[in-house]
């Protein structure tokens, strides 16, 4: 079997904690910042959808439409879901 690239994390170099400890760029918790180094896949792709989550929340997540195709193949996300 082969080894599972590590998810790479949601930083963009924009750190500063809201009110509630959570970066205003990323959208991760100050614990899920700390943690990071130490989590397996699973728990990085639930982090990034608890981002997701936040970034929504927020109203700072620009929603698109999905390609005609439906398809991630030329997306830079690689998150292998089809953005809506």
């Amino acid at each position: 079997m082969l080894d599972e690239k590590p998810v790479a994390s949601p930083c963009v170099q924009i750190c500063s904690l809201d009110e509630e400890d959570v970066c205003i760029g990323c959208h991760r918790s100050a614990d899920e910042i700390r943690r990071w180094g130490r989590m397996d896949n699973h728990e990085r792709r639930r982090v990034l959808q608890m981002c997701n989550a936040r970034a929504r929340a927020a109203g700072v997540l620009i929603e698109v439409a999905p390609s005609a195709s439906g398809d991630c193949a030329n997306c830079t996300a690689q998150c292998n879901q089809t953005c809506y």
